[in-house]
């Protein structure tokens, strides 16, 4: 109770959260006021004056010092090449990334230009510039918007994407300024680390590698240009806080490829045969399972292929006790997807996207695969892993920018030193927060929403409905599709299409339902009647495991001051008060209740995955300050 009540005590008399101070208002009513004076100017005394302030920056003078010139040259820069001038919240915004604090701009505030204030800027002193966002798409369309910017300010630009070759990569990391992915990033320097290694440049030695990479040279079979300078990250709680748990890896091939899948194949054919609470055990829901006495016996007394009769019994178990936890945990179209009936891709929890490039550990990818009668990919082991937190930790700066990063303050700061700062809308928000819909059943939810849609749609007003999973978008489209009900689908099966559906998502009577992806990092436009009808209404249809995921979807509605609404469906079988431990029983089925129950539940979950997340940035900070101290590499020797 003694230390509850002191971390009640701190938190209201700390608070990692904070307005922009006076000072800063300050300064950024200065460069407005410089901005519109060089209207007047050449581009080519522009381009003098972006050079002065190159030269500056390489003499060691502090970026802060150089603010009050460099910003007004973006501004002006900004409004000749894009046709775009920075509002004054957007100049608020860069000063406060410069600051170093995680900048909360809500959803269509024009993030994405005043990221270029800071770029500019760290660009200046020749270090690599990183702005990590949420995929390739986004990467290469900023990069290709911002670059007439840039290059009239003397910086190059540029993009990395999945599917370049080497010496696209490396010609993209030789920028001033580099767009990307945080996945791309990570791998790059994985590939980097091998390829050093190989070179005997590792380790003991590394840091000599990275001088030696400061001026552009490269190793054979490097890209990235090293030390890192600056990192500029996008939807800041979605990579810093939802991924935090989950490390990049690159593995290769091991054991034997053909025993391996007659084993998997086995283990899927014969894992009905094994019940839980007789041959099967385990402490929750989540946990692994583990064999009974009578489970046991059932492993040596059932049919196996010749090819198994080598292995041991203990390899055997474990390959029943993978098709087991399989079979109960993960399920298609929520877990995962099939994609050209060929392979598993997983589908991340937090952002509905399909996470390219990951698999499951341990042979449980193995397993999902056999479970859908798909080719068996060989075993793999991990050769080198970082994880996004790590990644970041190797920039000299790092900032980050996102729409909902309040409720994720107290994390910033305690896993990164990263205070919060609450940029001002350019108009006060017009957005209307309606009451929750509570429903019974699932069937009763998707008739529900169906009939908001038919009312809303026949007010000349377009529709956006967040689902959990991909299943919930395909069952709500079924239900709205019967309905007679035209609409588009969002989800990680159809991703590809993503820009052309929410391109058109904010035209009068539009629908479009999403999983929680919801396109972060593009903004819908209303269009045509749809402002003067009441604007975007987005229907959350189920509580996410984190209310701060529910406010990104709110947030999709309501930007720039125009008008719209947002509403919840809410049902006590909601699975977020199962994940919080909330059995059926004691769930109110009163809606004031139940709302203040699913509240609590998602601070449960919250709580526990931040937990985990500060435990597992311990163990790796120890586990790599160990193998530092030994002179081995902590991304290569930890495996």
């Amino acid at each position: 109770m003694l230390l509850q009540r002191a971390a009640e005590i701190w938190t209201r008399t700390f608070q990692p959260a904070r307005q922009p101070s006076r000072a800063w208002r300050s300064l950024a009513t200065r460069i407005d006021a410089t901005a519109t004076r060089l209207e007047s100017s050449s581009a080519a005394d522009i381009a003098s004056q972006a050079e002065s302030l190159r030269y500056r920056a390489r003499s060691g003078e502090p970026l802060s010092s150089l603010v009050p010139d460099a910003y007004p040259l973006v501004v002006e820069a900004a409004r000749r090449q894009l046709g775009l001038r920075p509002y004054l919240v957007q100049i608020l915004g860069g000063i406060a990334l410069q600051s170093g604090c995680v900048a909360e701009m809500k959803t269509g505030e024009g993030k994405t230009l005043a990221a270029t204030l800071p770029l500019f800027l760290n660009a200046l002193r020749g270090e690599p510039c990183h702005l990590a966002t949420a995929n390739d798409y986004l990467a290469q369309r900023d990069a290709d918007t911002m670059r007439p910017l840039f290059e009239s300010l003397g910086q190059t630009v540029s993009f990395v994407a999945s599917g370049m070759s080497q010496d696209e990569r490396r010609a993209a990391y030789r920028c001033d300024i580099t767009y990307g992915t945080a996945r791309e990033f990570g791998f790059d320097f994985l590939r980097d680390q091998l390829a050093l290694k190989s070179a005997g440049q590792t380790g003991a030695s590394q840091s000599s590698a990275f001088s030696f990479l400061t001026d552009r040279s490269a190793v054979s079979g490097t890209v990235q240009r090293r030390p890192f300078g600056f990192a500029l990250i996008d939807e800041a709680d979605s990579l810093l806080i939802d991924e935090a748990r989950t490390p990049l890896i690159i593995s290769s091939q091991a054991g034997h490829a053909a025993r391996d899948e007659a084993l998997f194949r086995w283990a899927s054919q014969v894992g009905s045969l094994f019940k839980p609470g007789t041959h099967l055990e385990r402490d929750d829901e989540r946990a692994p399972f583990e064999l009974t006495p009578a489970g046991i016996r059932l492993v040596r007394s059932v049919n196996k292929p010749s090819e198994l009769d080598a292995l041991p019994l203990s390899e055997i178990s474990d390959a029943i006790l993978r098709a087991a936890f399989v079979a109960a945990t993960l399920n298609r179209d929520v877990d995962y997807i099939v994609e050209d009936e060929s392979k598993v891709l997983i589908v991340d929890e937090f952002t509905g996207r399909v996470a390219r490039g990951r698999k499951w550990r341990n042979g449980v990818h193995q397993a999902v695969e056999a479970r859908e009668g798909l080719p068996i990919t060989p075993l793999t082991v991990h050769t080198a892993r970082i994880a996004i937190p790590e990644l970041f930790g190797l920039y000299d700066r790092v900032t980050g920018m996102t729409g909902t990063a309040s409720s994720a303050a107290h994390e910033f700061w305690h896993l990164y030193g990263l205070r919060v700062c609450q940029i001002p809308t350019h108009r006060p928000s017009q957005r209307v927060t309606l009451a929750p819909k509570i429903l019974r059943s699932a069937d009763e939810r998707w008739a529900a929403i169906a009939d908001d849609v038919e009312a809303t749609r026949a007010a000349g007003r377009p529709v956006l409905i967040g689902t959990r999973t991909i299943t919930q978008s395909q069952q709500l489209s079924e239900t709205l599709t019967s309905r007679g009900i035209p609409h588009q689908v969002l989800n990680a099966i159809n991703h590809q299409e993503e820009a052309s559906i929410i391109s058109d998502a904010g035209q009068p009577q539009r629908v479009t339902v999403a999983t929680n992806m919801a396109s972060r990092g593009t903004d819908i436009r209303l269009q045509d009647d749809a402002e003067s009808n009441g604007g975007l209404h987005v229907i959350c249809a189920e509580p996410q495991s984190a209310a701060r995921i529910d406010r990104q979807l709110a947030g999709r509605c309501g930007r720039q001051g125009d008008p719209g609404s947002f509403q919840q469906f809410l049902s006590p079988d909601d699975a977020v008060l199962k994940e919080a431990g909330i059995d059926r029983q004691t769930k109110p089925a009163d809606g004031t209740l139940l709302a203040q129950a699913i509240r609590r539940a998602q601070s449960t979950v919250e709580r526990g995955h931040a937990s985990q997340r500060s435990l597992l940035m311990q163990s790796s900070l120890k586990q790599r300050e160990q193998l530092e101290s030994l002179g081995l590499d902590p991304w290569l020797d930890a495996l």
